[in-house]
């Protein structure tokens, strides 16, 4: 019963973190280090940053003012 419990407790996080985006900047961070080692790993901040001002140039998005 406790397996099951921390399973579902794990998988809870887990969808949480994936629908917030909280888990967007470990990804980049991964994927940066693993292709681009040699290039600087932005802080929290400015991949939030630059995460924004990509979706907001891409025209697919629209356009959401608030």
């Amino acid at each position: 019963m406790t397996a099951l419990l921390l399973r579902a407790l794990r998988w809870i996080r887990w969808y949480v973190r994936e629908l917030t985006g909280e888990s967007a900047y470990e990804r980049y961070v991964a994927h940066l280090r693993k292709e681009h080692p040699a290039a600087a790993v932005p802080d929290r901040g400015e991949f939030e940053r630059m995460r924004t001002q990509r979706q907001e140039s891409d025209p697919r998005q629209g356009f959401h003012c608030c």
